[in-house]
Protein backbone atom coordinates (compact mmCIF):
# COMPACT_ATOMS: atom_id res chain seq x y z
CA UNK A 1 0.00 0.00 0.00
CA UNK A 2 1.30 3.43 -0.94
CA UNK A 3 -0.42 6.79 -1.26
CA UNK A 4 1.11 10.12 -2.14
CA UNK A 5 -1.16 12.98 -1.12
CA UNK A 6 -0.77 16.70 -1.79
CA UNK A 7 -2.81 19.10 0.33
CA UNK A 8 -3.40 22.69 -0.74
CA UNK A 9 -5.36 25.63 0.56
CA UNK A 10 -5.08 29.07 2.00
CA UNK A 11 -3.44 29.77 5.35
CA UNK A 12 -5.94 29.47 8.19
CA UNK A 13 -8.21 26.93 6.44
CA UNK A 14 -6.76 23.88 8.17
CA UNK A 15 -5.01 22.01 5.36
CA UNK A 16 -2.27 21.08 7.83
CA UNK A 17 -4.89 19.66 10.21
CA UNK A 18 -6.00 17.30 7.43
CA UNK A 19 -2.38 16.18 7.04
CA UNK A 20 -2.09 15.53 10.78
CA UNK A 21 -5.28 13.44 10.77
CA UNK A 22 -3.96 11.32 7.89
CA UNK A 23 -0.54 10.85 9.51
CA UNK A 24 -2.06 9.88 12.88
CA UNK A 25 -4.34 7.32 11.20
CA UNK A 26 -1.38 5.95 9.22
CA UNK A 27 0.58 5.49 12.46
CA UNK A 28 -2.37 3.65 14.04
CA UNK A 29 -2.49 1.36 11.00
CA UNK A 30 1.25 0.69 11.32
CA UNK A 31 2.23 2.45 8.12
CA UNK A 32 5.34 4.47 7.44
CA UNK A 33 4.89 8.15 6.64
CA UNK A 34 6.71 11.27 5.58
CA UNK A 35 5.24 14.75 5.73
CA UNK A 36 6.79 17.83 4.20
CA UNK A 37 6.99 21.21 5.79
CA UNK A 38 4.53 23.81 4.63
CA UNK A 39 5.51 25.42 1.34
CA UNK A 40 4.42 28.90 0.46
CA UNK A 41 3.09 31.66 2.64
CA UNK A 42 1.44 29.85 5.51
CA UNK A 43 0.15 32.95 7.25
CA UNK A 44 -3.58 33.55 7.13
CA UNK A 45 -4.56 34.26 3.53
CA UNK A 46 -1.42 32.94 1.80
CA UNK A 47 -1.18 29.79 -0.31
CA UNK A 48 -0.30 26.61 1.61
CA UNK A 49 0.95 23.28 0.28
CA UNK A 50 2.05 20.16 2.13
CA UNK A 51 2.91 16.64 1.04
CA UNK A 52 2.00 13.45 2.90
CA UNK A 53 3.37 10.08 1.84
CA UNK A 54 2.12 6.89 3.50
CA UNK A 55 3.26 3.37 2.72
CA UNK A 56 3.72 -0.10 4.15
CA UNK A 57 7.25 0.03 2.68
CA UNK A 58 10.17 2.41 3.01
CA UNK A 59 9.73 6.07 2.06
CA UNK A 60 12.95 7.84 1.20
CA UNK A 61 11.79 11.40 0.58
CA UNK A 62 8.95 13.53 1.89
CA UNK A 63 8.53 15.50 -1.34
CA UNK A 64 6.22 14.18 -4.06
CA UNK A 65 7.52 14.77 -7.60
CA UNK A 66 5.19 16.52 -10.03
CA UNK A 67 3.02 14.04 -11.91
CA UNK A 68 3.25 11.37 -9.19
CA UNK A 69 0.60 12.16 -6.54
CA UNK A 70 -2.37 9.85 -6.11
CA UNK A 71 -4.63 12.38 -4.42
CA UNK A 72 -4.90 16.15 -4.25
CA UNK A 73 -7.03 17.41 -1.37
CA UNK A 74 -7.72 21.13 -1.50
CA UNK A 75 -9.60 23.34 0.90
CA UNK A 76 -9.80 26.04 -1.81
CA UNK A 77 -10.69 25.50 -5.51
CA UNK A 78 -8.11 27.81 -7.13
CA UNK A 79 -5.41 26.16 -5.01
CA UNK A 80 -6.64 22.79 -6.34
CA UNK A 81 -6.11 24.09 -9.86
CA UNK A 82 -2.64 25.35 -8.94
CA UNK A 83 -1.73 21.94 -7.51
CA UNK A 84 -3.15 19.81 -10.32
CA UNK A 85 0.24 19.22 -11.94
CA UNK A 86 1.33 17.16 -8.91
CA UNK A 87 -1.22 14.49 -9.81
CA UNK A 88 -0.54 11.41 -11.88
CA UNK A 89 -2.81 10.87 -14.87
CA UNK A 90 -4.95 8.57 -12.69
CA UNK A 91 -4.89 10.98 -9.74
CA UNK A 92 -7.99 12.14 -7.90
CA UNK A 93 -8.89 15.67 -6.82
CA UNK A 94 -11.13 16.32 -3.82
CA UNK A 95 -11.80 20.03 -3.44
CA UNK A 96 -14.04 22.32 -1.47
CA UNK A 97 -16.25 24.52 -3.65
CA UNK A 98 -16.08 27.75 -1.67
CA UNK A 99 -13.46 30.19 -2.95
CA UNK A 100 -11.28 32.36 -0.74
CA UNK A 101 -10.80 35.42 -2.91
CA UNK A 102 -7.45 36.46 -1.50
CA UNK A 103 -6.13 37.98 -4.72
CA UNK A 104 -7.58 40.92 -6.67
CA UNK A 105 -7.79 39.03 -9.98
CA UNK A 106 -9.39 35.83 -8.68
CA UNK A 107 -10.88 34.16 -11.79
CA UNK A 108 -14.59 33.38 -12.10
CA UNK A 109 -15.25 30.20 -10.08
CA UNK A 110 -16.95 28.56 -13.08
CA UNK A 111 -13.66 28.95 -15.00
CA UNK A 112 -11.75 27.27 -12.15
CA UNK A 113 -14.10 24.28 -12.15
CA UNK A 114 -14.07 24.06 -15.96
CA UNK A 115 -10.26 23.93 -15.89
CA UNK A 116 -10.31 21.24 -13.19
CA UNK A 117 -12.81 19.21 -15.22
CA UNK A 118 -10.65 19.60 -18.34
CA UNK A 119 -7.56 18.27 -16.51
CA UNK A 120 -8.44 14.66 -17.33
CA UNK A 121 -8.40 13.68 -13.65
CA UNK A 122 -11.33 12.50 -11.57
CA UNK A 123 -12.48 15.57 -9.69
CA UNK A 124 -14.82 15.48 -6.71
CA UNK A 125 -16.26 18.67 -5.28
CA UNK A 126 -17.55 19.06 -1.74
CA UNK A 127 -19.67 21.81 -0.26
CA UNK A 128 -17.56 21.63 2.88
CA UNK A 129 -18.87 24.97 4.09
CA UNK A 130 -22.49 23.72 4.11
CA UNK A 131 -21.45 20.49 5.86
CA UNK A 132 -19.54 22.42 8.53
CA UNK A 133 -22.44 24.78 9.13
CA UNK A 134 -24.84 21.84 9.36
CA UNK A 135 -22.50 20.25 11.89
CA UNK A 136 -22.66 23.44 13.96
CA UNK A 137 -18.99 24.32 13.51
CA UNK A 138 -18.14 26.74 10.65
CA UNK A 139 -14.42 26.08 11.25
CA UNK A 140 -14.82 22.36 10.44
CA UNK A 141 -14.77 22.71 6.63
CA UNK A 142 -11.40 20.98 6.53
CA UNK A 143 -12.78 18.08 8.58
CA UNK A 144 -15.78 17.74 6.23
CA UNK A 145 -13.26 17.57 3.39
CA UNK A 146 -11.30 14.90 5.30
CA UNK A 147 -14.49 12.86 5.53
CA UNK A 148 -15.07 13.23 1.78
CA UNK A 149 -11.48 12.15 1.05
CA UNK A 150 -11.61 9.19 3.46
CA UNK A 151 -12.91 6.85 0.75
CA UNK A 152 -9.76 7.39 -1.34
CA UNK A 153 -6.88 7.53 1.16
CA UNK A 154 -6.43 3.77 1.70
CA UNK A 155 -6.91 3.92 5.46
CA UNK A 156 -10.19 2.84 7.05
CA UNK A 157 -12.43 5.90 7.49
CA UNK A 158 -12.94 4.81 11.13
CA UNK A 159 -9.21 5.33 11.81
CA UNK A 160 -9.34 8.80 10.26
CA UNK A 161 -12.45 9.59 12.31
CA UNK A 162 -10.66 8.47 15.49
CA UNK A 163 -7.72 10.74 14.60
CA UNK A 164 -10.09 13.67 14.27
CA UNK A 165 -11.59 12.92 17.69
CA UNK A 166 -8.14 12.74 19.31
CA UNK A 167 -7.00 16.01 17.73
CA UNK A 168 -9.88 17.95 19.27
CA UNK A 169 -10.17 16.19 22.66
CA UNK A 170 -8.52 19.06 24.54
CA UNK A 171 -11.14 21.47 23.20
CA UNK A 172 -14.04 19.62 24.82
CA UNK A 173 -16.79 17.20 23.90
CA UNK A 174 -18.89 19.71 21.95
CA UNK A 175 -15.97 20.54 19.62
CA UNK A 176 -15.19 16.85 19.15
CA UNK A 177 -18.86 16.09 18.40
CA UNK A 178 -19.21 18.90 15.85
CA UNK A 179 -16.02 17.88 14.06
CA UNK A 180 -17.09 14.23 13.93
CA UNK A 181 -20.46 15.29 12.54
CA UNK A 182 -18.68 17.38 9.89
CA UNK A 183 -16.51 14.35 9.02
CA UNK A 184 -19.58 12.11 8.69
CA UNK A 185 -21.47 14.67 6.59
CA UNK A 186 -18.43 15.14 4.35
CA UNK A 187 -18.36 11.41 3.61
CA UNK A 188 -21.73 11.79 1.87
CA UNK A 189 -21.11 15.09 0.08
CA UNK A 190 -18.51 14.37 -2.61
CA UNK A 191 -19.94 15.03 -6.08
CA UNK A 192 -18.06 13.96 -9.21
CA UNK A 193 -17.40 16.91 -11.48
CA UNK A 194 -18.32 16.08 -15.06
CA UNK A 195 -16.30 17.54 -17.93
Amino acid sequence: MKKDIVLTGVGGQGAITIAVAIVEAAIKKGLNFRQSEVHGMSQRGGAVETHVRISDGAIHCEMIPRGRADILISVEPLEALRGINYLSEKGIVITAITPVKNIPDYPPIEHVFNMLAASGRKVYTVDAQAAALEAGNPKAQNIALTGAASAFIGIAPELLRESVARMFMKKGEAVVASNLKAFDLGKTRAVKLES
